[in-house]
């Protein structure tokens, strides 16, 4: 049977004393009693219960030490072997807060469990807040973000719309009359813009852009005008701002579970990729909806715009940017269109004259 501690023992090794308060290193001397005594000259003993006394974490050869009852900052360091290992007997609760198997199975099941429900999050949440909160955002802040947007759209896009007088008129009187069956308030702003690019899309605020790609390719004012009641249907639908919510607050998201407020993590963006696509796919559909109801209330058929699409994803897909990039087309599509044809009982949109002019509308000096 072996002999119990001795209640107390003055070896003559010393440590080293930080106290939590002061940068100061302390030679001490330890003195095992009925609790660990540090002593330092000249100064009161401090003492530690070995009940409470716990490893800290340490380079190779040294024991650092700290107490439940000191400082958060107080260490004792032992590089003396024997000194170390007549510590460690008298501490039997020394490892008693290192993470075990169990602890650390626990730990990763909560973080687990953690990241699940933020890809819940991005998954359902997101696009339900973001469907509850876009149609609240007040007008103003709207406006003020599609006059940002708006900045840079023109930065990128030439830096000004097409404003050939005779062109700017016919697209006026398109506007105006897609907008006033739409039921759309004379708020809303339309405009072409000088680029090859064949694409239309709405910012924020009530603005609806053509770009002047888009209007070469058309070849009647019933396919410009099913463009522009698609565009006007995501306007209706305050899609724009459903998109600047859910991606906000998706980054948001991952800038929590990762420490990255721009959410660079792949793995997350995987789930959201796959959600915006079913996102923008739903919003795309409402658009349709809306545009074959504004063609129908012209009385004209909204299959030339779904023709004007197919022509541009038929001779420009897989070549850089085009209508592609914000309308995602496919042939369920396309064909829902067409089985909504009907032969045309309102008057002409445009006559030829406007037609012509409105295809000129970037020529010239009409560019501001």
């Amino acid at each position: 049977m072996s002999e119990p501690i001795v209640a107390a023992e003055q070896p003559a090794r010393s440590a080293v004393l930080f106290d939590g308060v002061t940068s100061r290193r302390r030679e001490v001397s330890l003195v095992f009693s009925d609790a660990l005594e540090i002593v330092e000259a000249g100064e009161t003993p401090v003492r530690w219960t070995y009940a409470d006394i716990r490893r800290a974490d340490a380079p190779p050869g040294l024991l650092r030490l700290s107490s439940l009852t000191a400082p958060p900052l107080a260490r004792l360091e032992i590089r003396d072997a024997k000194l170390a290992t007549e510590t460690i007997a008298r501490c039997a609760r020394l490892d008693e807060h290192q993470t075990s198997r169990r602890g650390v199975a626990k730990i990763v099941g909560w973080s687990v469990a953690a990241a699940a429900s933020l890809v819940a999050v991005v998954l359902f949440g997101m696009p339900l807040a973001a469907d509850r909160l876009a149609p609240l955002v007040p007008e103003a802040l709207q406006k003020r973000i599609g006059d940002a947007a708006e900045v840079q759209v023109k930065a990128i896009f030439g830096g000004g719309t097409c404003n050939d007088p005779a062109g700017q008129a016919a697209f006026t009187k398109l506007v105006n009359r897609i907008r006033d069956v739409a039921g759309l308030d004379a708020s809303v702003k339309s405009a072409v813009l000088p680029t090859p690019v064949p694409n239309a899309f709405a910012l924020p605020g009530g603005k609806v852009y053509m770009l002047k790609g888009l209007l070469d390719r058309a070849e009647s004012p019933d396919e410009v005008a099913g463009i522009l009641a698609h565009e006007f249907g995501h306007l209706k639908h305050h899609d724009n701002m459903r998109g600047l919510i859910y991606n906000g607050g998706t980054s948001f998201l991952i800038g929590l579970l990762f420490g990255d407020v721009t959410g660079s993590s792949a793995a997350i963006f995987a789930s959201r990729s796959v959600v915006e696509a079913s996102y923008s796919r739903d919003a795309e559909t409402a658009a349709d909806t809306f545009a074959i109801e504004t063609m129908h209330a012209l009385g004209r058929s909204p299959k030339p715009a779904a023709e004007l699409m197919y022509r541009i994803t038929g001779k420009e897909g897989g070549k850089g940017i085009s209508i592609l990039a914000s309308h995602p087309l496919t042939e369920d599509r396309l064909a829902r269109m067409t089985k909504e044809d009907k032969p045309p009982s309102g008057p002409p949109l445009l006559t030829a004259a406007e037609w012509k002019a409105l295809k000129g509308i970037c020529s010239g000096s009409g560019k501001i």
